[in-house]
């Protein structure tokens, strides 16, 4: 396995790393847990998927592991991570179109204002602006972000740490083939130069930069540009202000207070369904007929940490019961003080990774 040339310190322990290659394991795991956390969150922006992020982490340390002996000491020992790990999760979209025909197989029907549905868009559900959104996309827990060393992407990198774990960008990625993903992932979210992203996808110099290219170009088209700069600061008073009146609204079920939260331009999509929804005017349709049922559904919202942006834990009730059976995530993207993306995550099996329980106690 070729090595790519070094942007970093060799900090590798030589003492470990000679451990390691004489078989011992620990000495191994000493080695390889500085690099975990972004090591993981490295896949994750590769296939939108928490979950298959852990997976494939697994598999990308076992491969390290076996083979460390062949580590010359020629790049970073973060550098041939990081090769390891990008070829892991290239072999891995290789099958993603196989899962994902099967997974719209098998897809949820779309609920119509009745509660009833079918595999295909509702009668009066608004039109949606695209049929092609990410099916296979699961938010982060901010909890796995905060064990991040304390670095900054390379010096070639376009994003900032916080924009390329944002839950847009990597809902950008995904409409990317998977060279093109790798090459923009390795060189404007890491900073690796070319050269070095070159011999982490093993090809040529002229193959990288063609892919970064076209990878560049599709992304200038789907990716919403600066809604980061322009939003209130994590934490911040501004936030809180706007969070709590969109919490307040969408418990009471007020559909006119939600859409004047929302930018002309909101996009609004429901994971796994592939159906995305633009603007004012179609949100306000999908809230009164798909979220509240015509006013006969109620909702509480309940915080959580995403992606390093706004997010809560949705139960609901059809009666005058107190709401509290979990109904997936919803989260949120900030443009100022108003709200340029929705997302409604409808897989209850997120709630626990998020440290809240799949339904409220009565």
């Amino acid at each position: 396995m070729r090595e790519a040339p070094v942007t970093e310190p060799l900090s590798a322990d030589t003492a470990l790393l000679s451990l390691a290659q004489a078989g011992d394991g620990d000495a191994f795991g000493k080695l390889a847990e500085p690099f975990r956390h972004e090591l993981q969150v490295h896949c994750y922006r590769m296939l939108g998927s928490a979950h298959d992020a852990e997976d494939l982490l697994q598999e990308t340390l076992l491969a390290a592991w076996r083979g460390i002996g062949q580590f010359e000491g020629r790049s970073s020992l973060r550098a041939w991570l990081y090769r390891i790990a990008t070829n892991q999760c290239l072999n891995a979209l290789r099958g993603s179109k196989a899962r994902a025909l099967a997974a719209q197989r098998g897809a949820p029907v779309v609920p119509s204002a009745q509660g009833t549905g079918s595999a295909g868009p509702s009668a009066g559900l608004p039109q949606p602006a695209t049929d092609d959104e990410p099916t296979w996309l699961e938010p982060y827990p901010d909890e796995l972000l905060a064990d991040l060393p304390d670095t900054t992407p390379g010096p070639e990198a376009r994003y900032e740490a916080r924009e390329s774990v944002s839950l847009a960008f990597i809902m950008a990625l995904q409409h990317l083939t998977p060279r093109q993903r790798a090459a923009l992932v390795l060189r404007d979210a890491l900073g690796y130069r070319a050269a070095e992203a070159a011999e982490i996808l093993d090809c040529s110099l002229d193959t990288v930069n063609g892919s970064l290219k076209r990878a560049r170009a599709a992304l200038t088209g789907i990716l919403p540009g600066g809604t980061l700069s322009q939003a209130p600061l994590p934490g911040s008073a501004a936030e809180r202000e706007v969070i709590d009146r969109f919490t307040a609204a969408f418990e009471r079920g007020d559909v006119s207070t939600l859409v004047t939260l929302l930018t002309d331009d909101a996009w609004l999509t429901m994971p796994p369904w592939p159906l995305g929804f633009r603007g004012k005017e179609a949100a306000a349709g999908l809230l009164s007929m798909v979220v509240f049922h015509g006013g006969a559904r109620r909702h509480r919202l309940v915080r959580v940490q995403a992606n390093r942006q706004p997010a809560f834990a949705c139960y609901i009730s059809d009666s005058d019961a107190p709401p509290v059976t979990g109904q997936g995530l919803i989260m949120l993207t900030l443009a100022g003080t108003r709200f340029s993306g929705v997302t409604r995550f409808l897989d209850n099996d997120l709630l626990p990774r998020f440290g809240v329980p799949a339904n409220l106690p009565g």
